[in-house]
C-alpha cells in the first residue's frame, strides 16, 4: 500500500465503491472498520472521511454510534428506482448532447471500449463496472447540479440489481447484451452530433432494453403501473 495518505484514502474509495457496486458488499452489511483502518493503512479520521464522501453519492449509510452500513435495496428503494429511472435517465442523455465536451466524448469512447474488452473476455463484475463508467460519463456531460446526484444514486442500485443482467444465461440474454452494446456506439454518435432529439429516444430504448431483463430477476409487488412507466396524470 502506498505510503502517500490521499493515495490510501483513494484505494479505500475504489475499492468500497466496486464492492458495493458489485454487491462483495451486500446491500445493508456493515463495514468492518478495523479492518479496512489495516488494510488500507489508515486511521479511524481519514477513514471516516472517506466514508462520508460515499455516504454522500449514496454508497453507505452512517448511523450515529453504530458505524457505517451498505446503502439499503428495499422495496420502497426499488419501487423508486423504476419510477425514476425513465425521468432521468432521459433527462441526463438529452444534456449530455448539449454540454459535452471533446474530452468527454474522448472518455466516453474510452468507457464503451473497456465495456466490449470486458463483453469479450471478461467477467460479470468487469461487464457491470464497465456499463456504470460509461454511464457515469454521460452524468458528467450533463453537468447539471441538481440531476447528476440523482442520476449517480440510480446508478448504483442500476449496477447492483443488473449484476445477474451481465451474466448472460441463455441466447436471448447474450443477444441482449450484444444490443446494449451497439447502442452505446448510437449514443456516442448522438451526443458527438449534439442530436438532443436522437438521444431522448435512446434513453428511452436502452432503458427498456435493460429493464426487461432486471424484471426477470426484481419484480417488487405492489406496483399500480407496469415497472418503469411514467406516471399518468391522475383524476379527481
Amino acid at each position: 500500500m502506498s505510503v502517500d495518505p490521499k493515495s490510501r484514502k483513494e484505494a479505500l474509495y475504489d475499492a468500497v465503491k466496486s464492492s458495493v457496486l458489485t454487491l462483495a458488499l451486500p446491500p445493508g452489511s456493515d463495514l468492518d472498520e478495523t479492518a479496512l483502518s489495516e488494510e488500507f493503512s489508515l486511521s479511524r479520521t481519514p477513514l471516516r472521511e472517506v466514508f462520508r464522501n460515499l455516504a454522500g453519492e449514496g454508497y453507505l449509510d452512517l448511523r450515529e454510534n453504530r458505524g457505517a452500513r451498505v446503502s439499503e435495496m428495499s422495496h420502497k428503494t426499488l419501487r423508486d428506482f423504476f419510477l425514476a429511472a425513465p425521468m432521468i435517465y432521459g433527462a441526463v442523455m438529452r444534456l449530455a448532447a448539449v454540454n459535452r465536451t471533446d474530452a468527454q466524448i474522448a472518455a466516453l469512447q474510452a468507457a464503451q471500449d473497456d465495456f466490449r474488452a470486458a463483453l469479450r473476455s471478461g467477467s460479470g463484475t468487469d461487464r457491470a463496472l464497465a456499463n456504470n463508467r460509461f454511464h457515469e460519463v454521460t452524468g458528467e456531460m450533463a453537468d447539471n447540479i441538481y440531476l447528476l446526484p440523482s442520476f449517480q444514486r440510480l446508478l448504483i442500485d442500476h449496477a447492483r440489481i443488473s449484476m445477474t443482467f451481465y451474466r448472460p444465461q441463455d441466447d436471448n440474454m447474450a443477444r441482449n447484451v450484444t444490443e446494449a452494446a451497439a447502442q452505446h456506439d448510437d449514443v456516442i454518435a448522438a451526443i458527438k452530433a449534439r442530436d438532443e432529439a436522437a438521444c431522448g429516444q435512446l434513453a428511452i430504448d436502452h432503458w427498456n432494453l435493460s429493464r426487461g431483463q432486471i424484471e426477470l430477476f426484481v419484480m417488487p409487488a405492489g406496483l399500480d403501473m407496469p415497472l418503469g412507466d411514467l406516471p399518468g396524470a391522475r383524476t379527481a
